[in-house]
Order: structure tokens, then sequence, then C-alpha cells
């Protein structure tokens, strides 16, 4: 087994690239001193992650250590993340996602102190993108209890906020794992913005399901393709997950009451889907590209 791990755990390059998202990270100020922790896997029993007490904008590649699937240490002189079980709890119960992100995003973790859900049917670029943004109730950091706090959320989102906490977000690779977790502060801050100022609009009915549309033909998923009883714009696809103090929105007005996106939509042959823009379509694949890099 230890051969097998070696290829993976010794690769610079994707040392080199936890160094960079920490950098990212601690320039965006999404973690202050030594805030935050990044993963990503590399084998089957194996997985790349920061360490602990480190400042996550000044690390280099030979302080990156490695850990098999139970959390135990297999490389790097440095202690690992004692959150590192965060990252292996989404792992195990998602075997698509390689990389994992946690920070304090200062604009998400408001609505994470708050208890805020994140609303939806605002900005397109969230709708397609993100969807709903579940709140994992609050454990004390560091040990099982708190990894397995996200787990009744983890079908369909690859974003999470963590009550009083701050957010972690998970993808194919670190780049887009990062990449949720930007969007999601831009969106808080955008919110919170325009809460200043007043008010907030939601999208109608017809442009909302529009959006979910373009989403389905771009690929994404989300639970409101799968779930009948959530509507549009309600916060409730991930209902079921909370066992108790659901979340309820409060410093915005209440969403609009869309039937569910399964319930009008489309159907089981969607021969009825609203027509849906080439110029949106290229305006939000153009954005996506952007932010990725290539």
């Amino acid at each position: 087994m230890a051969n097998k791990w070696n290829s993976g755990i010794n690769d610079r390059g994707l040392k080199e690239e936890i160094c960079e998202i920490g950098r990212r990270l601690y320039n965006k100020g999404f973690a202050a001193a030594n805030d935050g922790n990044i993963s990503i896997r590399v084998g089957d029993d194996a997985v790349l992650c920061s360490p602990t007490m480190i400042c996550k904008g000044f690390m280099k590649p030979e302080d990156i250590c490695a850990v098999d699937m139970n959390g135990d240490q297999i490389a790097g002189t440095r202690k690992r993340t004692s959150e590192v079980l965060l990252h292996l709890e989404i792992m195990r119960n998602r075997p698509d996602v390689k990389a994992v992100v946690h920070c304090h995003p200062p604009h998400a973790t408001a609505f994470a102190v708050a208890g805020e859900p994140i609303p939806q049917c605002i900005l397109p670029e969230v709708e397609v993108f993100m969807g709903e943004v579940p709140i994992a109730p609050y454990e004390t950091p560091g040990d099982q209890r708190f990894a397995e706090t996200v787990t009744p959320f983890l079908k369909s989102t690859n974003t999470i906020i963590l009550k009083n906490h701050g957010t972690v977000s998970f993808g194919k690779d670190l780049q887009e794992a990062y990449w949720k977790t930007e969007i999601l502060d831009a969106y808080c801050r955008i919110l919170l913005l325009s809460r200043q100022l007043g008010n907030v609009e939601y999208l109608s009915e017809d442009k909302n399901r529009e959006l979910l549309d373009l989403k389905k033909r771009l690929g994404f998923d989300d639970p409101r393709f799968h779930n009948e009883d959530c509507d549009l714009c309600g916060n409730s696809a991930f209902r079921e997950g909370y066992k108790e103090n659901i979340p309820v929105q409060r410093a915005f007005p209440k969403a609009p009451e869309y039937p569910g996106y399964l319930q009008e939509a489309c159907g089981t042959a969607c021969e009825t889907q609203p027509a849906v823009s080439d110029d949106l379509v290229k305006m939000i694949t153009d954005q996506v590209l952007q932010a990725l890099g290539k």
C-alpha cells in the first residue's frame, strides 16, 4: 500500500497548488493568521493536506503533510490539521470530490454567525453555479462530531456554511473548490450591500426557471431537479437534513412562493422547457472560463 501512495504524496506540483490556494485565501482575507485548511485526494487511501498552526499565505511545499482516509498521518514533518476529518467525511460520502477548501470568508461567515439562510432567485450566476447553500449545525471544530455535521447536506451541493464558523467548499480539483468559496463570499457581500441600500428584488418565476433549465443544459446538478417538495426560492431543498433549528430568513424579505421546479417545469420528457437565449449561455460560459483561468 505504501508504494501506491508514494507518487501522490510526493507530488510537488500538487503541494505547490495547495500553497497557491493558501495564498489566495490569505490575500482575499478568507483565512486570517492560521485559519483554514486545504486538502486534495491523491489515491484510494491518501490525501495531501495543509498542516495545523500555519498561516496559509506563507506555506511552502515541504510544509504539506499527508493522511490516510482514517485521518492517520502518513507523511510530512508538520502535524496534520485536526479539521482534516471534515475533509475526509466529505470525500467518503462524495467519491467525485477530490479537493476541499475550508476557511472563514467574512461576508459568508457573517451569514453563518447570524444563522441567516442565503436568499435564492436573485443573481443569475449563483442560481446556475451554486443554487441553495445549506447551513450545517454548530459543533466544536476538530473531531468526528464536527465532521459529521455536513453529512446530511452533501448530496447535490458543493458548498456548505458551517454555523458560527465559516464555509467549506469542494470539487473535482482545488481550483473548483476555491472558486466556489469566492463566488459565495462575493454573493454574500452583494447581498449585504444591497440590504444597506434598502432591499433586494427577486427574479420572476419565469426567469428563474430559464436559469434552472440553463443549469441543466450545462450539466450542473441541483437538488431542485430531484425534490418535488421544495420550491424554487424557499431554501427548502435541504429541509430533511435539519434535525432542529431550520434556518429562517429574517434579514431579507421572504422569497416568493414559486412552485417546485419538478412540479411545473417539464415533467419527465422536458418538452416544454422555456427557450434560453444563446447570449445568456455565452455570457455565463465566458464567466466560468474566466473564473477558471482558462
